[in-house]
């Protein structure tokens, strides 16, 4: 038994012709063919991410000095190529132009910043400190107890820096120092 077409023979001719059409020839503009995506011939430095404490992997694509693209890494066991949003804008935090790259100091009741020198600035917080702790350290509670600690002093870490900065922080300013209070907000 033979098929009938519901179509007469003209147009089933014209229907297979535009049926062909886009699968003899690829769309591909000149242009297309020769862009390159902009990670080509990078070099991939693996980094972990400065969040929180999880230890996300990151490929960090560089080129010529400059990082040109930073992902997460799709062979870590952590995060296998995943990254919380904090951690999947750490490219726009590194090339951010906003970005301060100079030591600023407004004075007491000044309403303007200034550019400092960063041993100014180091030598300044580092008087401030000891000052602060000579006049705030308590060694024994009124009842005996000795507690080597001072008051006077607090710190709140940010989210930029990583787990072994945060440890760090924490040993000298609660073991060197007495700081109690003592606080991080890196997670999300």
């Amino acid at each position: 038994m033979q098929e009938r077409s519901l179509l007469p023979k003209a147009a089933q001719s014209v229907v297979s012709k535009v049926l062909q059409v886009g699968s003899k020839t690829q769309p591909f503009s000149k242009e297309s063919l020769t862009k390159a995506p902009r990670i080509r011939d990078a070099k991939v430095v693996h980094s972990v991410c400065p969040y929180c404490a999880v230890g996300c992997s990151l490929n960090v694509y560089v080129k010529d000095g400059k990082v040109l693209d930073i992902e997460g890494n799709p062979d870590s066991f952590v995060n296998r190529g995943t990254l919380c949003p904090k951690g999947s804008a750490t490219f726009q935090y590194t090339i951010n132009p906003s970005r301060l790259t100079r030591v600023l100091y407004r004075a007491p009741y000044s309403d303007h910043w200034e550019a400092v020198t960063l041993d100014w600035a180091m030598e300044q917080i580092a008087q401030r400190v000891k000052k602060t702790r000579d006049e705030t350290f308590v060694e024994r509670l009124p009842d005996g107890r000795q507690v080597n600690h001072t008051l006077g002093i607090a710190s709140l870490g940010g989210a930029t820096l990583d787990v072994e900065e945060n440890y760090v922080m924490k040993k000298l300013l609660t073991g060197a120092l007495g700081i109690v209070s003592i606080e991080n907000q890196a997670r999300i």
